[in-house]
């Protein structure tokens, strides 16, 4: 399995209503150092409507000004469908944040 395939599988692990951070993919998939990598994976994500990269966000709950699928405008949208809560414009970490 390759870096990009090991980032996807940690990804579609992350529940609906849930996000994680970049840093925390990263760890999961086995190097913490490569947040970087798990941006660029989700960047170009083969599989948007499997790999559910709209739930993975910075570490204080910003949104990705780059979100690859339409900005982070609609990953917003696409995480408050799901329960995502907000506050403002970060997802709320303390009540949203993946652990497992």
């Amino acid at each position: 399995m390759n870096t990009f395939e090991k980032i996807y599988e940690q990804v579609k692990r992350i529940p609906r209503g849930k996000v994680a951070t970049y840093g925390m993919i990263a760890a999961k998939a086995g190097n913490p150092r490569w947040s970087r990598v798990v941006g660029y994976a989700l960047h170009v994500n083969p599989s948007p409507g499997i790999i559910p990269c709209h739930r993975v966000v910075m570490k204080d709950g910003s949104l990705s000004p780059g979100f690859a699928f339409g900005g982070p405008g609609i990953q917003k949208e696409l995480l408050q469908a799901e329960g995502v809560l907000f506050d403002g414009e970060k997802a709320d970490m303390e009540k949203c944040l993946w652990t497992e």
